[in-house]
């Protein structure tokens, strides 16, 4: 089964938000402030004046705990792809797909009392097209691509200061 996922080459992303108002229209959100896509502006992690920006969705979790979370079963994986997506017809806006949720990807909607999240446009992709937010993506550094299996094994971090990184970390 192949499976796909979302890669970030951070290195060209200028946090132009052009990803999550290409999600917020593609959902039809009325709100900025519900945003499955979002874009962090992280800075103050060098002695290097300036910040970087980390666009972050959900991760389609294998097992996903939302799924398991979710009382009403509104929270699916689906079985082709991996791809996790909110029925929203059973979604009684329990939150406590939010609660599980170790990443923070999913947002409540005080509009319609139900969740919201990343679910790669799986509507389009179903149609041969990318999701909204790589297709408007005006540096082109998020990739959606479909691999035979998600590495288990997490890259290891680049090291900028290693004190840093001891405060940090330990």
């Amino acid at each position: 089964m192949k499976r796909p996922i979302m890669l970030i080459d951070l290195d060209r992303c200028i946090g132009c938000l052009s990803c999550e108002v290409a999600c917020v229209q593609e959902k039809g959100l009325e709100s900025l402030y519900i945003r499955p896509m979002k874009v962090f502006r992280v800075e103050g992690i060098s002695e290097e004046p300036g910040a970087f920006y980390y666009p972050m969705n959900c991760f389609h979790c294998d097992p996903a705990p939302c799924v398991v979370a979710c009382p009403t079963s509104a929270m699916r994986k689906r079985e082709k792809d991996g791809i996790v997506y909110v029925e929203q017809t059973l979604c009684i806006g329990c939150k406590a797909c939010i609660i599980a949720c170790p990443y923070g990807a999913i947002t409540f909607n005080p509009a319609t009392q139900k969740v919201e999240k990343c679910d790669y446009c799986y509507k389009r992709v179903d149609k041969g097209l990318l999701p909204s937010c790589v297709e408007k993506c005006v540096t082109n550094c998020l990739y959606f691509v479909e691999v035979d299996e998600v590495p288990k094994e997490r890259h290891k971090l680049k090291r900028i200061d290693e004190k840093l990184y001891e405060e940090i970390f330990s």
